[in-house]
Parts: C-alpha cells; sequence; structure tokens
C-alpha cells in the first residue's frame, strides 16, 4: 500500500492512516456495512476502500461476513478495549450513582463530554420502562442543541463558547443571541432541560458534573418521552439532579 504524507492544518498526517480511521469510524452507527457503503460515507473509490480494508482485516480489526459479503469490526478492538485505564474514567467510577439516579426517577440516564464541536455519550443506564429513551453509548450528538449541550457550553471555558458561535456548521437558523440567553439562563439555574429540540418525541434535563479541582467533567442528563418527562416534571426533578452530579462531582479528582 503507498503511504502518502500531507500537511493538513500545519500537522504531519499519513493519508493511508486517516482514511483507514475513517473507515472504522463508519462503524459507529452501524454494526455491518457492505464496501459499497462503505465507500459512499468516505468518499472514497471501492477499490481504495477493499485495499483499506484488507488491510485491516488482516490485523483482525475488521471482519468479514462471506455468506453476506458484508464488513464488521474485528475481535482485536476487544483486546485493546481490555487494557483501556478505568483509573480516573468518569464512565466507570459513575456508574453505581447513575444507577440509583436510575431507579429514583425511572428514566435513561447518561453521561456527556464535549469532544470538539460534538458531545459524545460515553456511559449511559437505560430506563426500565416498556416505553422509553434508548441512549446507546458512543452516539455524537451537536454541541449547539439539546440540554447536555448547553450545560457543556454553559460551564466551559469561555474560548469553548468562541469557538462554537463561529463554527461554519452553525445552523443558519438557530439565532445566536437567543442560544447565548439560554445559556446564561443555564449557568444561572444550574441546569438546562430541552423538549424535543434534536429528537421528536424526546426530553431531557441536564446538570453539570464539576470535580473537586473546579473543572467541568460532563454533563448528567435524565431523558425520556416528552409526554412523560413533562417541562414541569422536569424542573420539579432538577434539584434531584444538581444534588445528584454535585456528589457525583465530590467522586471525582
Amino acid at each position: 500500500m503507498k503511504v502518502v504524507l500531507v500537511m493538513e492544518d500545519n500537522k504531519l498526517t499519513v493519508r493511508a492512516v486517516e482514511r483507514a480511521l475513517d473507515i472504522m469510524l463508519c462503524f459507529t452507527e452501524s454494526t455491518e456495512l457492505t464496501l459499497t457503503e462503505i465507500a459512499s460515507r468516505v468518499e472514497l473509490h471501492k477499490s481504495t476502500v477493499h485495499r483499506l480494508l484488507a488491510s485491516l482485516e488482516g490485523k483482525g480489526f475488521i471482519m468479514r461476513d462471506a455468506a453476506t459479503d458484508k464488513y464488521r469490526l474485528g475481535y482485536r478492538l476487544w483486546e485493546l478495549s481490555a487494557n483501556l485505564s478505568q483509573e480516573g474514567d468518569p464512565g466507570i467510577i459513575l456508574l453505581p450513582e447513575m444507577e440509583r439516579l436510575r431507579d429514583l426517577l425511572g428514566e435513561t440516564i447518561s453521561l456527556y463530554v464535549q469532544d470538539g464541536m460534538e458531545r459524545i455519550r460515553i456511559q449511559a443506564v437505560q430506563s426500565n420502562h416498556a416505553i422509553r429513551r434508548v441512549a446507546p453509548v458512543g452516539a455524537r450528538m451537536p454541541l449547539y442543541v439539546g440540554a447536555s449541550s448547553k450545560v457543556l457550553v454553559a460551564f466551559a471555558e469561555p474560548a469553548v463558547q468562541q469557538q462554537l458561535l463561529a463554527s461554519a456548521d452553525w445552523p443558519a437558523a438557530l439565532d445566536q443571541q437567543a442560544y447565548l440567553q439560554q445559556l446564561s439562563d443555564t449557568k444561572r439555574a444550574g441546569f438546562a432541560t430541552s423538549v424535543e429540540e434534536r429528537e421528536p418525541g424526546a426530553a431531557a434535563v441536564s446538570a453539570p458534573i464539576i470535580d473537586r479541582g473546579g473543572r467541568l467533567v460532563a454533563a448528567l442528563a435524565v431523558s425520556g418521552p416528552a409526554n412523560r418527562l413533562t417541562l414541569e416534571l422536569m424542573q420539579e426533578q432538577a434539584p434531584l439532579i444538581m444534588e445528584a452530579a454535585r456528589r457525583m462531582g465530590t467522586m471525582l479528582r
């Protein structure tokens, strides 16, 4: 395979490596994909993708089902994940507290962190209700909409707000002054709510988790169907969620 070094944003990168990683990231939302589907998502010619897949398959990072001719993640990823450090990982440390909050409120509990101009769900405890808000771990969402996004931006460093507002991905239909007012309200109240802002029929309330050093670590969110998790109920439950977030913060260095 030909390896090409390129300069992007003043950083030396290896194009073949970047392309291979882009292929791996295709599986964040799908468990199985065809060669054509992968090529379409990474916007590369199928022959190029086929060569990269062959290399990934040879190292055990990708598997191909001969019966369906579809690709999926390989077992080598399990080997890597087994060596992930759990020391200081809020997704591991806070899981028991998240389960207690789920048992108390009955809805799905999620933990989000900022990653660039997105937020990513790093842990979730699903509601026991038959009709519930399913929250897959690893899901990425835009940072400009939703209760947890407001919390992550409102309690972040000012540079995060400035970068978000200046981003080319900012929706033209979203008024920045109204958004800044929402951030101000969130900072003052200590929590944020959202009703069908990002997803029809869904509602959420979120509070910041701040560690003992005063650093924002994550956003704690309670989410569920909007017809059950009403705005009035979320405001009523907000003190319980903020107290849970405060308690979680004391558990982190």
